[in-house]
């Protein structure tokens, strides 16, 4: 689909089959469903999410609770992703969502309406402790994911700089000494490629280990 306008019958043939009469471009509005006494459907036809889209969307609220956003059905992994993340968007706002496939057929994917989405308190369990791992405040907010320190990091780094200093050391030995307790588990699965084993129990430091101690020689002890 390459215009707005080929949206349109499909969606009207949706509305229609639910016994609505559907108009195009009344007033402000894409499109318009009627039946009889009840509150009218306002529908916004675009070819992708945006930010404006919302924002029309958002106004039609005014004159209606009944305000849906339509959109070609997105195909592809990431497209997936983005379809699920305006989903979510959609319910927020009270909005309901329809997309539209490449045969021509329109499908509901929510109807508008109040949403109160359940806390998860896994998540939230998951994200203190996360908080509570992490020495100091090694992160400026809004950093790329990729430059991210966490407590598993940090945890590796402390296991790196007593294997910098100490040479190859048994687990247990790192454990105590570097003060964390996961550190045999921790480098026996390697996540970063830091360590290495060399005999039953003991690790030591690779070359990759000695260069992460220098580039995240500022985070791992943070206070």
């Amino acid at each position: 689909m390459t215009l707005e306008q080929d949206l349109y019958p499909p969606v009207k043939a949706l509305f229609e089959r639910q016994g609505y009469t559907v108009k195009g471009e009344v007033g402000a509005a894409d499109v318009v469903a009627v039946r009889g006494d009840e509150t009218p459907v306002i529908v916004e036809l675009k070819l992708r999410f945006s930010l404006t889209l919302f924002h029309q969307a958002i106004a039609r609220l005014t004159v209606s609770d009944l305000v849906y956003l339509a959109v070609p059905r997105p195909t592809g992994k990431t497209a997936r992703r983005a379809l699920k993340d305006n989903l979510t968007l959609c319910r927020r706002l009270g909005l309901g969502l329809i997309t539209v496939r490449a045969d021509g057929r329109a499908e509901v994917q929510c109807d508008p309406g109040p949403y109160a989405p359940r806390k998860s308190k896994k998540r939230a369990v998951r994200l203190l402790r996360e908080f509570d791992r992490l020495r100091g405040d090694p992160n400026a907010g809004g950093a790329t994911r990729h430059a991210i320190v966490t407590g598993y990091r940090q945890d590796a780094l402390r296991c790196a700089a007593y294997l910098a200093e100490n040479g190859p050391t048994k687990g247990a030995d790192v454990a105590r000494g570097a003060g964390v307790g996961v550190a045999t588990n921790l480098m026996a699965n390697n996540h970063y490629g830091w360590f290495e084993r060399v005999a039953r129990g003991v690790y030591d430091l690779t070359d990759a280990g000695r260069a992460g101690l220098k580039h995240w020689a500022y985070s791992w002890d943070a206070d």
